[in-house]
C-alpha cells in the first residue's frame, strides 16, 4: 500500500496493541500494575489487550503513554502523570522482592493520592524542596500525608533531584518498627516546584476485628483529601508562592474496592448511617483542581464533588454538603493538630 499524502502511514492498531504487551512483560510490569499507571480500570486494561477498537482515545492514550508508545508535546498534565508513572513504578521497585501477602505491598488494596501546584514557578533545589515538606506536615490525622520521621533510616532522602520517602515493613533490612500494617506503609516522593505522590494501604485493613478488604470508612476519605488540599495550601505557603496565582490539581485512585461495605467505623457516633451497600467497582478515579485561595474559603465545597462521586460506587447518592462540612471543621479541630 503507497504511503498516503503527508508521509503518516496508517495507524497499526494491533501492531500498537501488541507492542504495548510485549514491553509490559519485557518490564516485569502485570496487567493491574499497567492499569493503575495509566489510572484506567482493569475490564478497560483487558479490553485493550484484547485488541479492542471501542476504548476512548483518551484512555488508549494513557495505557500507550506507560510503555513510552506516545510522543507529545510536554504540557503541566502530561509532565505531572509521568511524575506520577515514574513514582510508582520506583514503589514497585522497592517493594518487588517482598511476599507477596506483606503488608508493605497492600495486597487488599490501596489508595493513591497527588497533586501539583500549578502556575508561574521557579524551580527550587532539593534541599530546599525538602525543608519546605518538613514545615508542611499538617497532624489532622494521627498518621498524616508526607510525613517526616526523626529516625534516620526512616527520614525522607534525595534520590536523582528529588524527595522521597519509604517506610519499610517491620525487620526489613534490620529495621524494627512499632507500626508494620498497611496503613503505616507509605511511599511518598516529591519534586521540584510542587509535584506529590503519596501511596498507602487502608486504614480499615489494620484492624483485628474484621477481614482485611471488607470495609471502606464513610469519613477517613473526607480526612485524607481534605488533609491533601491543606498540605498544597501549606506549601504554597512555606514555597512563597502567590495564593490566589497557584492551582492545585489533585488526583485520588483507590483500589480494592470491590466487596467492601461502607461502615462508619473510624467514628461511629459522627454519622447516622446513610444508605448503600458493597462498592460496585473495584477502581475510583477522582479529580478536583482549585486554586489555593479557593481551598482556603471553601474546603467543604472543593471535596464534596469528589466525596461524591467516591459513594456513589457504594450506591450512596445525595450525599449532604453539610454532612461533608461537619467532617472538614471537625478533622481541623482534632487533637492532633491542636
Amino acid at each position: 500500500m503507497s504511503t498516503p499524502a503527508g508521509g503518516i502511514s496508517p495507524l497499526d492498531w494491533p501492531g500498537l496493541v501488541a507492542e504495548a504487551v510485549r514491553r509490559r512483560k519485557a518490564e516485569k510490569m502485570t496487567q493491574k500494575e499497567h492499569a493503575a499507571l495509566a489510572g484506567v480500570s482493569i475490564p478497560t486494561m483487558i479490553a485493550f489487550d484484547r485488541g479492542e477498537a471501542t476504548l476512548s482515545l483518551n484512555k488508549a492514550l494513557d495505557i500507550l503513554r506507560v510503555v513510552g508508545l506516545v510522543a507529545e508535546a510536554p504540557t503541566p498534565a502530561s509532565s505531572q502523570e509521568a511524575f506520577v508513572q515514574a513514582a510508582f513504578s520506583r514503589w514497585r521497585e522497592l517493594t518487588k522482592d517482598l511476599p507477596k501477602d506483606s503488608p508493605a505491598r497492600f495486597p487488599a488494596g490501596w489508595y493513591r493520592i497527588d497533586y501539583a501546584l500549578e502556575g508561574d514557578h521557579p524551580a527550587i533545589t532539593p534541599a530546599k524542596l525538602r525543608d519546605a515538606l518538613e514545615q508542611s506536615v499538617l497532624r489532622y490525622t494521627g498518621w498524616p500525608l508526607f510525613l517526616f520521621m526523626r529516625r534516620p533510616e526512616l527520614a525522607p532522602y534525595e534520590i536523582d533531584g528529588e524527595i522521597e520517602c519509604w517506610l519499610p515493613p517491620d525487620d526489613h533490612l534490620g529495621i524494627e518498627r512499632n507500626a508494620s500494617d498497611p496503613a503505616h506503609c507509605d511511599f511518598w516522593r516529591a519534586a521540584s516546584p510542587g509535584r506529590l505522590m503519596s501511596i498507602r494501604g487502608y486504614q480499615e485493613d489494620a484492624q483485628d476485628t474484621f477481614p482485611a478488604g471488607s470495609i471502606f470508612d464513610t469519613t477517613l476519605p473526607i480526612w485524607r483529601l481534605g488533609e491533601a488540599y491543606m498540605h498544597a495550601a501549606k506549601l504554597t505557603e512555606v514555597l512563597g508562592y502567590d495564593p490566589q496565582q497557584t492551582t492545585v490539581r489533585l488526583r485520588v485512585l483507590y483500589t480494592g474496592l470491590s466487596g467492601r461495605e461502607v461502615r462508619a467505623w473510624a467514628n461511629p457516633m459522627s454519622v447516622d448511617y446513610f444508605g448503600g451497600g458493597r462498592s460496585r467497582t473495584d477502581e475510583a478515579m477522582l479529580e478536583g483542581a482549585a486554586t489555593v485561595q479557593d481551598l482556603e474559603d471553601d474546603l467543604a465545597g472543593n471535596l464534596y464533588p469528589l466525596i461524591s462521586s467516591l459513594y456513589e460506587r457504594f450506591g450512596i447518592t445525595g450525599l449532604s454538603l453539610d454532612f461533608v462540612k461537619s467532617e472538614t471543621q471537625r478533622m481541623r479541630l482534632n487533637r492532633f493538630h491542636r
